[in-house]
């Protein structure tokens, strides 16, 4: 199925990899619906950063996932859903564990219900990385256990499982997409790379929680183009596929390398507000993506090096954005 003059769906369409998204569809020759969560400032969030002459071809409605006749009407009349929408700080998760689990397990069976009442073509669940929790085995892949250390992670468990029982259940032509710690432009200060800019660009000394946490990171572009890729394939039905570049990294590793890009010798604080707890760190993941490459072909192309300096450069000319410093939940 291409995706060329299909009317799609985008949830969480005004967040990071939803924005980036949404413009790669509209690229793609997509009709966009986009999905953002309503607040009183009519704030299309990330969707303003898509140049105006793409934007004003995207039909954006506001609301709240949880709200399942309005989801309903939102579905109607979409052939591709790509599932993005949900809360996904985790430090936030500690703080407001029921509407996270509301939001992302309730949100969740609202678009799957919508979806098959509709007779929705195809849907793209997006899944994380943390329902895997700490690596029992690397690289990870599908068949790894799933392992809830924190209230957001659970809460995604949760939501993969109402995707996989739908197809099971009712036949729902859906897929569901595991990205590994996606980076990039765009992206706020709560997730650990831009975190470590914006410091680095300003001061000598960055500020972290868990520094030997590994992770593998995989440029923002890359794993738009596995979205598309496992929407326009029908074999992906049913399944969950792995995006990641099978490679880990150290947080401290990682800000060492941001600051040999900057040259620039960075000093490594460790807070402790900064660090989830003791149980709940995830301390290592690193993704077995065999199946998505095997099925589809799909390898990443940006290097770490290269997205990082990608990355960097974005936040140089925004840096007036960022809280410098301030620990974002």
């Amino acid at each position: 199925m291409k995706l060329v003059s299909k009317k799609v769906l985008v949830t969480g369409a005004a967040g990071f990899v939803g924005s980036h998204l949404v413009e790669r569809l509209i690229d793609c020759g997509c009709d966009v619906r986009s999905f953002v969560r309503y607040n009183s400032r009519n704030d299309i969030g990330l969707l303003r950063e898509i140049p105006s002459e793409k934007r004003c071809e995207i039909e954006i409605l506001a609301g709240d996932l949880r709200d399942s006749d309005y989801i309903r009407k939102t579905v109607k009349g979409v052939e591709v859903v790509f599932h993005l929408g949900s809360l996904i700080a985790i430090p936030y998760s500690y703080l407001h564990p029921r509407e996270v689990i509301e939001t992302n397990v309730i949100g969740t069976l609202n678009i799957m219900m919508a979806a098959r009442d509709h007779g929705v073509a195809k849907v793209v669940h997006t899944s994380t990385s943390e329902v895997y929790g700490t690596a029992r085995y690397v690289p990870i892949d599908e068949k790894h256990v799933l392992h809830g250390q924190s209230p957001y992670s659970a809460s995604k468990i949760g939501a993969d499982k109402i995707a996989e029982s739908f197809y099971y259940s009712y036949g729902l032509p859906v897929a569901t997409i595991r990205p590994f710690n996606i980076y990039g432009p765009r992206q706020s200060a709560r997730a650990v790379i831009p975190t470590i800019i914006t410091q680095a660009l300003r001061h000598d000394k960055v500020r972290l929680g868990f520094i030997d946490s590994a992770r593998d990171f995989t440029y923002v572009s890359d794993a738009v183009d596995a979205f598309v890729k496992i929407a326009e394939c029908d074999r992906t039905i049913g399944h969950v596929f792995n995006i990641g570049c099978d490679r880990e990294i150290s947080v401290g590793e990682l800000a060492k390398k941001i600051g040999d890009i900057l040259s620039k010798k960075i000093k490594i604080l460790t807070e402790k507000r900064r660090m989830r707890p003791e149980m709940s760190e995830v301390r290592r993941l690193c993704a077995d993506s065999k199946r998505v490459r095997d099925l589809l072909g799909w390898n990443p192309v940006v290097s770490l090096n290269e997205g990082l300096v990608k990355t960097i450069e974005w936040i140089k000319n925004n840096l007036d954005r960022f809280d410098v410093g301030d620990y974002i939940i």
